[in-house]
Formats: C-alpha cells, sequence, structure tokens
C-alpha cells in the first residue's frame, strides 16, 4: 500500500507532460512504460497486503489469543494453587523432609541438638537462683501450688519454675546458642526476638496430680502476631519420659485457631496461669515426646500441646525459649485472651507500681533481641 502512492504520482506526472514535444513512438513508450509500472507495483502492494492480512494478521490474531489464554492461567491458578510451604521458610537449614513434617504436624525435634556442658552451666545458674546467690531482677519465680502449701520444700525443691531470664546474661546465652538459633531462623527469619523464657523444673506429683500441665496453645498468652512467625525451642535437660511427665502433642493441630482457655476443674488446684483448652477431641491423636538429655522440639504456638504428672522421685528439667521475627507487630487481644491478659497485666502492676502498664507494655520489657535488626516487637 505504501508504494502505490508513489506510482500514482508517477502517472499524474505522466499524464500532466503528454503535451510536451516529444516524438509518437517516446511518448506512447512512457505511457506504456508507466502503465506497466504502475500495474506491476499495485499488485506487488496488493499482494503484499493480502499476506499481511493473511497470514500475518493470523499471527497477530494468535498471539493475542496465547496472551489472552496465558492471563487467563495465571489469574485462575494463582487463585487455586496453595504456596507448598507455610510454616517455613526458604534458604533454612531444614531439609525438605524435615519442613514437610514441620508443616503436617506442627512440630519437629532435633535430637542431641545441645551440647551436655551448657546445659550444665543453665543447670548450675538454676540452682544458684533458688538458692538465692544471684539477682533475680525481672525473673518470675514459681512453686507447684501443692509445694508452696508446704513448709519442710526450700531450695531447688520449692522452686518449680523460672520464667522470663531474659534480663539474666547467663541463661539468656540458651537463647542464642548458635545450634539452637540456625533452627529458629527456618520459622522467625533473621531478625529473631527471645519473646518468652522458662526453665522448667516439674516437681514428683504429691498425689495431687498438680504437677501435669493442661492442654493449651502458647498463643493465647502472646498479644502479637503472626503465629507462623513464632516458634518455641524446648530442650530436655534429662532423659524425658511418660514417667516424668514428657510433652505430649496433638499433631496438625497447628493449622488451626486459637480456641478458649480457662482454669481446668481439677480437684487438687491448679498452679497460677496453667490455663488449659476447654474443649477439645479426647479421642483426637495424640503423640508422647520421650526426649534424651540435648534434644529440642521445635513446634508452632498454635499445637495443641502439655504435659504429664510427674511419676518419679525425681525433679524434671527443661529449658525453653519462644522466638518471634522482629517483623512481628503487636495487636489487639480479643475476648479469647482477655483473661490471661488480665491476669498477667494484674501481677505486673502489682509488682512494678506501674498502673498504667498494658498487656503488650510487659511484653516489649521483658523480650530481647538474639540476633539481627529489632523492627518492631
Amino acid at each position: 500500500m505504501i508504494s502505490f502512492i508513489p506510482n500514482t504520482i508517477q502517472r499524474i506526472y505522466l499524464v500532466l507532460t503528454l503535451d510536451l514535444k516529444k516524438s509518437p513512438s517516446r511518448l506512447q513508450i512512457e505511457i506504456l512504460s508507466g502503465q506497466g509500472t504502475f500495474i506491476m507495483t499495485t499488485l506487488q502492494s496488493s499482494l503484499s497486503f493480502y499476506i499481511y492480512a493473511t497470514s500475518g494478521g493470523t499471527l497477530f490474531r494468535h498471539t493475542l489469543q496465547e496472551l489472552f489464554r496465558l492471563k487467563l492461567w495465571k489469574k485462575y491458578s494463582k487463585a487455586e494453587q496453595q504456596p507448598e510451604y507455610r510454616f517455613t521458610l526458604e534458604n533454612g537449614i531444614l531439609t525438605k523432609e524435615q519442613r514437610d513434617f514441620y508443616e503436617k504436624n506442627g512440630f519437629i525435634v532435633i535430637r542431641n541438638l545441645v551440647s551436655l556442658e551448657a546445659l550444665d552451666r543453665f543447670r548450675k545458674r538454676f540452682q544458684d537462683v533458688c538458692t538465692g546467690k544471684v539477682d533475680t531482677f525481672g525473673m518470675t519465680i514459681m512453686k507447684d501450688v501443692a509445694i508452696a502449701k508446704s513448709e519442710f520444700a526450700d531450695g531447688e525443691k520449692a522452686i518449680t519454675k523460672i520464667q522470663d531470664f531474659t534480663l539474666d546474661d547467663e541463661l539468656f546465652q540458651y537463647c542464642c546458642l548458635p545450634e539452637v538459633v540456625k533452627y529458629v531462623e527456618n520459622f522467625t527469619g533473621p531478625n529473631v526476638m527471645a519473646m518468652h523464657t522458662m526453665l522448667i523444673n516439674k516437681p514428683p506429683d504429691p498425689g495431687t496430680q498438680t504437677s501435669r500441665h493442661p492442654l493449651h496453645q502458647d498463643l493465647y498468652y502472646f498479644p502479637f502476631r503472626p503465629a507462623d512467625r513464632i516458634v518455641c525451642a524446648w530442650t530436655a535437660m534429662e532423659h524425658i519420659h511418660r514417667g516424668n511427665g514428657c510433652l505430649v502433642v496433638l499433631p496438625g493441630t497447628h493449622k488451626g485457631e486459637l480456641q478458649p482457655h480457662g482454669y481446668p476443674e481439677w480437684e487438687g488446684g491448679v498452679n497460677k496461669m496453667y490455663h488449659g483448652i476447654q474443649k477439645f477431641d479426647p479421642n483426637g491423636e495424640r503423640i508422647h515426646l520421650e526426649m534424651w538429655t540435648g534434644d529440642t522440639v521445635f513446634f508452632h504456638p498454635v499445637l495443641i500441646h502439655g504435659s504429664g504428672t510427674n511419676r518419679t522421685d525425681g525433679f524434671r528439667k527443661a529449658i525453653s525459649c519462644h522466638y518471634a521475627g522482629s517483623e512481628c507487630e503487636y495487636v489487639e487481644c480479643g475476648d479469647i485472651q482477655d483473661l490471661i491478659s488480665k491476669e498477667v497485666t494484674a501481677i505486673f502492676k502489682k509488682r512494678t507500681g506501674i498502673q498504667e502498664a498494658r498487656f503488650e507494655d510487659i511484653w516489649r520489657v521483658k523480650s530481647r533481641l538474639v540476633k539481627g535488626e529489632r523492627i518492631n516487637l
């Protein structure tokens, strides 16, 4: 079509110059030549346009159709396909098999992770706390409800749990152990905060069964989210089995929602803040985690778990830390967490005299950066 224009101009030029003095034969040759050129170029242009309209146009239409199909495929495949991993992050040290297990069950046990030497240091520090040799500033010292009523228990036998030891540099070393943190980052990301810490000294049960811990979800105690970027590392300081009250977990329950909690109605009494889930399937699968010294279980905060009665004559020790990615944010707690938030806040106000303290303020005070950058928490 483009070549049609100059050839048309050429034909007009020939017509306009016919009155010039030329020999009849020359005029005839020029006219025939111009007509021939016009016809050939017109045919060429028409043929080119036809080829474009058929093959090129078809190709263009096919291209549009493929682009449209691609757009639809991306739209619906994105809606239908779920991410392969939700609870663990890429570029960690967990194998695919380990990630798959955690995704399905909500926990994973790493055997012989923490050395005996490290655990001995933490055990000695616990003994020093129990005997009053070190300052317990910021810690919460707990006693079993049955032992607290006894006048004969003292020292290590009197204390069943130390919470919030992040301000104690010796015990805080557990939170910073490289062998633990490298696993934690698979769940929290590189910016790691220690949010809640415990050294548990489960006592021999006096017959009241108060040494057991009701089934619960740890997220119930936390005013920060998202839950998937929170993980607990729980390390056995000695051989832990069903006889001395090992952890029991309900696999797969981490995929559910936060459930209402409250104090269970136990005849022997219940320890302070030992809240439990009010309704759960009694016939659901349960796994009792037998662990040896140094074994560490990592589990999701929505996973339903608890621990049994210590039916032995000795104390059962474990040390733990709840970690969270510092990108997590504090949230307003709903009705489900109303009881625990009021209880914890009341205890804090009584101990510190800070009457305007909020639930999240308490967590800001007792949390501590382990690795990376402190962003929100």
